[in-house]
């Protein structure tokens, strides 16, 4: 692949807050970038709590303590990329359910512009999974928090699998060095930075969802066919049917019953 057109505004930089950091402005989103980090998703959080105004990037060489969906470990090598938005206040309570269509769409973006050509095209794996080839090139992980003075935090979590991925999970999993993509994590996260910002603005505080939403049945996998969901304490098996207006997974079981799913983990049969 050639060499990847500037895509962050240029940037101006002032004393980081501490060491091995690095901060930069631009136009839209503010970005830190840190050497090793816990979690970049407790970063943002930590910073929305000291009162940073939101609207800002954080990435890390690796995480330490890197989670996933149901506190579950994320494995976190130098060499991925690793990276969370905060926003304050970027919708209602009722819209914000909305949003991880938005981000998955985001993400898909992203990993679709530095693909090879011939490579198997990315797919979204409901809620918020990007797949390659039916393997999980990605992960999601969308946190929020009601902060002391009233604001409402809420921190976008991506982590994507650029030259290492997780061994014996229950789903397969891929890298982008698999694919035979040779970007970085440094221009994979400008590529995420811009795909971010376009979905954020159609998203446009949830009053842009049928776009959002119709973005993301465009490129979701296993519309129409046969899914296990597998919940807190149960499983459920039929047809996925659609997702609605807030991000639900729609299913109808063998005996022809409708069930609207907000959560789950999601296997095809």
């Amino acid at each position: 692949m050639g060499a990847l057109p500037r895509l962050l505004p240029k940037p101006c930089f002032w004393q980081a807050d501490g060491p091995g950091e690095s901060l930069s402005i631009s136009r839209e989103f503010r970005h830190v970038a840190l050497g090793d980090v816990q979690s970049t998703n407790t970063e943002c959080m930590d910073r929305a709590r000291a009162g940073d105004p939101g609207n800002l990037w954080i990435t890390a060489t690796r995480q330490l303590g890197g989670r996933a969906r149901r506190g579950r470990h994320w494995v976190s090598e130098p060499g991925n990329l690793y990276a969370s938005l905060l926003l304050i206040d970027p919708a209602s309570a009722g819209a914000l359910a909305t949003l991880p269509l938005a981000v998955a769409v985001a993400v898909h973006s992203a990993i679709s512009r530095v693909l090879p050509q011939g490579a198997a095209r990315p797919t979204i794996k409901w809620p918020n999974d990007v797949l390659v080839d039916g393997a999980k090139i990605s992960g999601i992980l969308l946190e929020s928090e009601n902060l002391p003075d009233g604001r409402r935090a809420v921190v976008i979590g991506c982590g994507i699998n650029v030259m290492h991925a997780p061994k014996e999970t229950n789903y397969p999993a891929v890298t982008l060095r698999e694919t035979g993509a040779t970007v970085s994590a440094e221009e994979l996260f400008a590529r995420l930075y811009q795909a971010m910002d376009e979905e954020l603005k159609r998203w446009n505080r949830g009053l842009g969802i049928a776009s959002v939403r119709q973005a993301w049945l465009n490129h979701a996998k296993g519309i129409g066919k046969a899914i296990t969901v597998n919940l807190p304490d149960h499983s459920i098996s039929g047809v996925f049917t659609d997702i609605d207006q807030t991000g639900c997974l729609v299913m109808v079981d063998h005996d022809n019953k409708t069930h609207t799913i907000a959560a789950g983990d999601v296997f095809f049969r």
